[in-house]
């Protein structure tokens, strides 16, 4: 699975409809001198709905319509006729959609259900008929009232990526040469920090019709936390994420900082995610020899102790094979603890 033109942040402007007036409205039949009133009800304005849809990955299809207007309530009528509603807006969203207020920047609902439904903002309530305002002291009524107007709201829309495993490391730890190794997916690529810019996702398919997502995350570096570098643009994603894997090139000067710093900054961020399980995986294999590399494993035994951690080369392709049936296992494993 390729997946284009990754959209994870808009900002929309919403508005629910207007309700419909009431009727004025007197009852005028044959033989009927005195009928009285019997104006109907408005109706109901239409709401503005979020809706969770399991096939979406990103928010690209807001990337040119920004603006969402539900229909206004029709107006009552004669003989108590009421007002047809209007039409509601449904707004579908990938699932870990958080919605928030733009100018307030306070969050107002998240998405993480499929075809779970929740109302934004609803619609003006119909104004009542003259029908309702019959009393002994005035028995023929000549007003109704008007329907309430609709609510209007400046919203973003942030989407943190929903991933069987997510990819953590710092620019240039080979990530995104991973992932296109891994998966269809065509990440951009290039010999300078920050390549990645945004989220990108591949489906990892194996054997048997196996497969698991993976989410190829922006670069990290020390005081993302703080919003250094892309900071909280990107660590977000990595909530939504089942398993970590580390990524940390066997030419880093200390392998161990590396790794600490990863994950002093997620823990920074967020303290939940130490919960997480991880991965260590060490990339470029193909830099060191076969004795450099026994020798390295040797000393990453000693440095890591009990800490799960593999080495691969996406380049000669060492290691990989490997490394999938490590995620699918652990993966595996975590789903079953959860059940």
């Amino acid at each position: 699975m390729i997946v284009d033109n990754f959209v994870d942040y808009v900002k929309l402007s919403v508005k629910s409809g207007k309700g419909g007036r009431g009727s004025t409205h007197l009852r005028r039949e044959k033989y009927v001198p005195k009928g009285g009133p019997d104006g109907g009800d408005g109706g109901d304005g239409g709401n503005i709905i979020v809706v969770g849809d399991s096939n979406l990955w990103t928010l690209q299809s807001f990337r040119f319509k920004k603006h969402f207007k539900a229909g206004n309530g029709g107006d009552g009528g004669g003989s108590k006729k009421s007002g047809l509603s209007g039409k509601n807006i449904f707004i579908r969203v990938p699932l870990g959609t958080i919605v928030k207020d733009s100018i307030t920047e306070k969050t107002i609902l998240e998405i993480n259900e499929d075809k779970e439904e929740i109302i934004l903002l609803r619609g003006g309530k119909g104004g009542l008929g003259n029908s309702h305002f019959k009393s002994p002291t005035n028995q023929t009524p000549r007003y109704s009232q008007s329907g309430l107007t609709g609510q209007e709201l400046q919203i973003t829309l942030e989407l943190k990526v929903l991933a069987d495993v997510g990819l953590v490391g710092f620019p240039n730890a080979g990530k995104s040469t991973l992932l296109s190794v891994l998966s269809d997916a065509k990440p951009k690529i290039a010999d300078y920090e920050f390549t990645t810019l945004k989220p990108n996702l591949g489906i990892v398919s194996m054997s048997d019709y196996r497969s698991f997502v993976m989410a190829d995350i922006p670069g990290i570096i020390e005081g993302a936390s703080e919003g250094r570098g892309l900071g909280h643009y990107f660590l977000r994603h990595i909530e939504r994420n089942s398993i970590l894997l580390y990524i940390i090139p066997v030419d880093s000067k200390n392998v161990k900082k590396d790794f600490e710093v990863l994950k002093k900054e997620l823990i920074k961020y967020n303290p939940e995610l130490t919960d997480k399980d991880f991965i260590i995986a060490f990339s470029k294999s193909d830099l060191m020899d076969e004795e450099l590399l026994e020798e390295f494993q040797n000393i990453l035994k000693k440095e890591f102790k009990s800490i799960p951690f593999t080495i691969f080369s996406s380049v000669s392709s060492y290691g990989v094979n490997s490394l999938k049936e490590i995620l699918w296992e652990t993966l595996n494993q975590k789903n079953s603890y959860e059940y």
